[in-house]
């Protein structure tokens, strides 16, 4: 039973992080090419892709942020809703 909600935990929360894959692939393709402008030796080139590459990785933690914002969310509603969980509609108070 718990892998098959391992499975569906996995199949539903990899749709809701796709965002944050893509960005994740951006941020690896910024610090390819500041690797490439390192090795040539191109100083603008690595200021402005180390720039972009850290724009890249504030958007993944912005991403990361405001999903665990959701969940939580989400989370407190169904706790509020369920009359079995402590703090739940019919639960214990304390």
């Amino acid at each position: 039973m718990t892998v098959r909600l391992a499975h569906l935990a996995g199949r539903l929360i990899r749709p809701a992080l796709l965002p944050v894959q893509f960005a994740m692939l951006l941020f690896t393709l910024r610090l390819g090419r500041l690797r490439a402008a390192r090795a040539r030796g191109d100083r603008g080139a690595i200021s402005i892709e180390l720039a972009l590459a850290i724009i890249a990785l504030v958007f993944v933690a912005g991403a990361v942020a405001t999903a665990l914002y959701l969940l939580k969310d989400k989370v407190v509603t169904k706790v509020q809703q369920d009359p079995n969980l402590p703090g739940g509609a019919g639960g214990a108070t304390k």
